[in-house]
């Protein structure tokens, strides 16, 4: 399937590893030129190499996007390296409080806000005055299952539901400037230096194949590849009527039915 993307420009945040990796390597197979972002200068150049065997244009860039300020800037250094985004790609998160609520200070929950969705929301505000001038867009935010049901750390859930409800009203909001915005909320997905890679190495056998017989019904972890896929999908020129959906991508861990 042609996804119509070719020589697009994409900005993929947190980029240089696990589902950022993943969705930056789908869309230059659509020869979409890259930018990423990530926080170690090593793992950057790492998958810029990789990137450029499949021969798109590839620029990288150091950035913390929880640290607001620093956002326009980094915007700027992209556009003039790589043009206009056509495509933003906001997959940083994470946790920076991990208790229960009374273990949840509001300070750590104002910090896991800004890295899963004050950053995001400023990368949006940025990149589309020029989609809607061009009456093409594609904004693709990373969410959880643990957004649309309970599970994980208050603030954790709490931030990635509300990564959510911003992207279904953008999504609205945008839909007649031909920008189209959806979330996808990924279930328990491994990956190298990941959470989930790091609950399988620190646990004994038995506690991980208690966690996946209870948890994962097709009897293992996700793994990037697939969400990489989905994500230049929702990217593409194929995706019609689809915005302001949260697409669920978890091999039917989730019980949620909305």
């Amino acid at each position: 399937m042609d996804l119509g993307i070719k020589n697009k420009v994409a900005f993929v945040t947190g980029g240089s590893r696990g589902l950022g990796k993943a969705a930056a390597i789908s869309l230059a197979k659509e020869g979409v030129n890259i930018g990423i972002c990530g926080r170690t200068q090593s793992s950057i150049d790492s998958t810029i190499d990789d990137l450029k065997t499949l021969g798109v244009q590839v620029e990288g860039f150091i950035a913390d996007i929880s640290n607001i300020k620093n956002l326009e800037k980094l915007h700027k250094d992209i556009t003039n390296k790589l043009g206009q985004i056509d495509i933003l790609v906001n997959n940083v998160g994470g946790s920076k409080s991990k208790g229960d609520f009374t273990e949840t200070s509001l300070n750590g929950f104002q910090e896991t806000f800004s890295l899963n969705l004050f950053g995001s929301f400023e990368m949006m505000k940025l990149v589309t005055p020029n989609m809607i001038d061009n009456q093409w867009g594609r904004i693709i935010n990373i969410a959880s299952i643990w957004g649309r049901e309970y599970g994980g750390n208050i603030s954790y859930m709490a931030a990635k539901a509300a990564l959510i409800a911003t992207t279904k009203h953008a999504g609205l909001s945008l839909a007649k400037h031909g920008v189209l915005v959806n979330s996808i909320a990924p279930g328990s997905i491994a990956h190298p230096e990941g959470s989930w890679e790091r609950f399988q190495n620190e646990n004994p056998k038995s506690v991980v194949d208690e966690f996946i017989s209870n948890n994962l019904p097709m009897g293992k972890f996700g793994w990037p590849e697939p969400v990489g896929d989905l994500i230049a999908y929702l990217s593409s020129d194929r995706i019609g009527l689809i915005t302001g959906s949260c697409v669920v991508i978890d091999g039917g861990q989730s019980y949620s039915m909305l």
